[in-house]
């Protein structure tokens, strides 16, 4: 055998040593580098990635229109043939061009059924005399009607989605009283003195105990509902069966600051009582008169609250307002105000980060206290016109902010987590090894019971003790780490989206 012969065979030798060498995460790495400039590998690839958790989800935002028309035809309900809004009985007939049609005439006229999709999400929308903003927040009003009448069925067909798509766990925002603590804080009013303790226990007085009990029963009949739809613990077992799924009272910040008040109170009893909510959020469009102009007082409401129930956990929409759509002065403050004095240990959207008081500095005491920020990059697109470079993403990863992937309001955006996935890997170049990180930090930062899996995740995530000697992969843990495991639920998740890591990475 010549010189020239053993060098190459050893060069061979040498090469198939360090393929052998390589962990399963850096050939699956490879894989994606390698098909980045290809959209349909790209798009099979990243809907088979296991995606954790899906933090930031309105429940009446992710259903598809298609869905909404069933419900509203079993509800008997009419529309308005020029504005596609939902109308009580009487209907009119089917015929071509009569007004008030009964939405049912829509599943033999094309033309109708189109149009209503497309009132009630951003399918076909462009940019004209209505912007993606205003067009995206019309559609609730339109539809509301009848996604309020089915959560059992919405809970049943968002998870089953979930599921396939790879996604595990689920935190739904959910407004679960059906309106009940809003009118209740109307009919007591306001405190004239601002006394929030004093306001706190006389809606506790007048009734909201009972809302919160009522409540969760009908959450709990709503769940059990869902379950059944998915045919759980029978042989025909739907996918969404395997997803863990809790919620976030939705306080609706755009009302009266009486109801407001109730609506975080409630939050706040239901998250202490009832183990399948976990914390709350204030929602609606941040830049509207009253959640501007009745900021800085949801902050002292929630700051006292925090007070009165420090276990509870919060997130709240932060930050998704962009130059223009306010003043400047209000573009300044609410991302710092929400983590400082709001109490907020996630943060949805965050847009306007750059144009807050001290960006750098705050994104720094984001780090510092492990705040997470919720990233919904369709709807950002959609509602702000902010995406690419000038999405604020690449930011908070450079300052050690964690942020997760979310789907915000997945229907309306016509949009759904494999999507979220896709943009965030194309718009950034998001290596491997960076998607799993913010995976895993979707479900490190969901607001589940017990300890966390990993002792630290700021640079490679590191296993507790207990299971300090697992490998996890499909294998069973030791039985220290299961020990471990049975008594703590998050401990749970994260282990079973390792062992779907493990599973999605020896294809590769």
């Amino acid at each position: 055998m010549t010189h020239k012969v053993v060098h190459g065979y050893l060069i061979v030798v040498l090469l198939a040593a360090l393929a052998a060498a390589q962990t399963a995460e850096q050939k699956t790495s490879k894989y994606l580098d390698s098909i980045r400039r290809q959209p349909s590998l790209l798009l099979a690839f990243v809907r088979e990635v296991p995606k954790g958790g899906d933090l930031h989800n309105h429940l009446d935002g992710a259903i598809y229109a298609e869905d909404l028309i069933d419900f509203a035809a079993s509800d008997n309900f009419c529309v308005d043939r020029t504005t596609s809004r939902l109308l009580g009985a009487p209907c009119d007939s089917c015929e071509h061009y009569t007004p008030k049609p009964a939405i049912r005439c829509a599943y033999d006229d094309h033309i109708l059924y189109n149009q209503i999709i497309d009132a009630w999400s951003m399918r076909n929308w462009r940019p004209g005399d209505e912007s993606g903003h205003d067009h995206f927040f019309a559609t609730f009003d339109k539809f509301g009607p009848t996604s309020h009448n089915h959560v059992a069925e919405a809970v049943a067909t968002v998870i089953n989605r979930a599921a396939r798509e790879h996604v595990q766990y689920v935190e739904f925002m959910h407004t679960a009283d059906g309106g009940a603590a809003r009118k209740l804080g109307m009919q007591l009013g306001w405190d004239g003195n601002n006394d929030f303790a004093k306001m706190r226990d006389k809606l506790l007085a007048d009734g909201l105990k009972e809302i919160t009990a009522a409540t969760s029963k009908t959450l709990a009949e709503d769940d059990a509902r869902a379950r059944l739809e998915l045919k759980c613990g029978t042989a025909d077992a739907e996918p969404g069966c395997n997803v863990t799924v809790r919620y976030l009272y939705q306080v609706l910040r755009g009302l009266p600051r009486e109801a407001v008040f109730a609506q975080i109170v409630l939050g706040f009893e239901l998250a202490s009582s009832d183990p399948r909510f976990v914390g709350l959020n204030l929602v609606m469009p941040e830049d509207w008169y009253v959640p501007i102009h009745d900021f800085h007082e949801h902050m002292a409401i929630l700051d006292y609250l925090h007070g009165v129930y420090p276990k509870v956990h919060i997130s709240l929409h932060a930050g998704e307002i962009a130059a223009g759509l306010v003043k400047p002065e209000d573009l300044t403050y609410h991302i710092r105000d929400s983590v400082e004095r709001g109490h907020a240990e996630r943060i949805g959207h965050g847009v306007d980060v750059m144009l807050e008081q001290d960006p750098i500095g705050l994104m720094k005491e984001m780090a510092a206290r492990n705040v997470m920020v919720e990233i919904n990059l369709t709807s950002n697109d959609q509602i702000l016109g902010v995406s690419g470079d000038d999405h604020p993403l690449p930011i908070y990863m450079k300052y050690g902010v964690p942020v997760a992937i979310s789907s915000d309001d997945e229907g309306v955006a016509r949009s759904d987590m494999t999507h979220e996935y896709l943009r965030a890997v194309e718009s950034y170049h998001l290596p491997y090894t960076e998607l799993k990180h913010m995976t895993r930090q979707s479900i490190e930062h969901s607001f589940l019971p017990g300890q966390s899996l990993w002792a630290e995740t700021k640079g490679s995530f590191r296993p507790v003790a207990a299971c300090a000697a697992d490998i996890v992969t499909e294998e069973k843990p030791t039985p220290n780490c299961e020990k471990f495991l049975a008594a703590n639920e998050r401990a749970r998740e994260q282990w079973k989206l390792e062992t779907a890591f493990a599973m999605f990475e020896k294809k590769f």
